[in-house]
């Protein structure tokens, strides 16, 4: 049992420092993310948006309880990251900077997998509680 917690919080902690990391420039608005967002195609506008979503799901996976909409957030995550690697992959990026995506795929996984392990931790049986 806190074998699992333990990871959970691994994975969940990193994925919640990656993702607070993309969304305070995005947030700010600072020149290096609107320069990469116009090398994109995409308007300057979104970022605010993006970064405050990515700010929300964060606190959605980090507090407890609420267990739809931590789904969302996941989902969330996934699309944002699916959508910047497609971007650019589509613009011609090299394939160096892809780097960080399989990384932040793993750490949605990883963090959403022993979620759902932790949820089920205490999830009474016919023969009482099940904590294996």
């Amino acid at each position: 049992m806190r074998k699992t917690i333990v990871i959970y919080w691994i994975f969940t902690g990193l994925l919640a420092a990656l993702m607070l990391m993309g969304s305070i420039p995005d947030v700010m608005s600072v020149p290096s993310a609107v320069e990469l967002f116009q090398h994109l195609g995409y308007p300057a506008y979104l970022l605010p948006f993006l970064g405050i979503a990515k700010i929300l799901g964060v606190i959605a996976i980090v507090v407890p309880g609420f267990p739809r909409l931590k789904e969302w957030a996941y989902a969330g995550f996934v699309f944002d990251l699916a959508g910047a690697m497609y971007s650019s992959i589509a613009v011609g990026d090299p394939a160096s900077s892809w780097l960080m995506f399989p990384i932040g795929f793993i750490l949605i996984a990883g963090s959403y997998v022993y979620a759902n392990k932790k949820a089920n931790l205490a999830v009474p049986t016919s023969r009482g509680i099940d904590l294996s």
